[in-house]
């Protein structure tokens, strides 16, 4: 069976947070939505992968995002030019480098912050299926 994903964050600034993720991940926009409910939010994806991105803000009550240095969303890019391609499009798009709470992180990857403090790492490497 196959499933889709959605990983649904509240955000600061709608705009800017569209901006940045499809900029700095070369996502577009799959679906929006206002006033639903007193919530806008955005759903960023790109065709034919099994996961997007929604972000909401609340116009009625003032939900404030609140990730820890954990909370990661790694994306495993295999090809080198490719990876650094995506890690020079992260930077121009206003996401902060940082170093990774967990050097693991670090060793073959580079992870990155927006405005709102949600982390994204980039992985220089192909996944692998680990073994039960």
């Amino acid at each position: 069976m196959a499933y889709h994903l959605r990983i649904a964050r509240p955000v600061s600034d709608l705009g800017k947070t569209k901006t940045m993720y499809c900029a700095g991940l070369k996502l577009s926009i799959i679906g929006c939505f206002e006033n639903h409910d007193g919530f806008d939010g955005v759903m960023l994806g790109q065709a034919h992968s099994n996961y997007h991105f929604e972000f909401t803000s609340c116009r009625n009550h003032s939900i404030q995002p609140s990730p820890t240095q954990e909370d990661l969303v790694v994306f495993y890019i295999e090809e080198s030019s490719e990876w650094h391609m995506a890690c020079d499009s992260m930077l121009s798009a206003g996401f902060r480098q940082v170093d990774s709470f967990n050097p693991y992180w670090d060793r073959c990857g580079r992870t990155f912050e927006d405005h709102d403090g949600y982390r994204i790492v980039l992985q220089n490497a192909t996944w692998i299926t680990p073994s039960p």
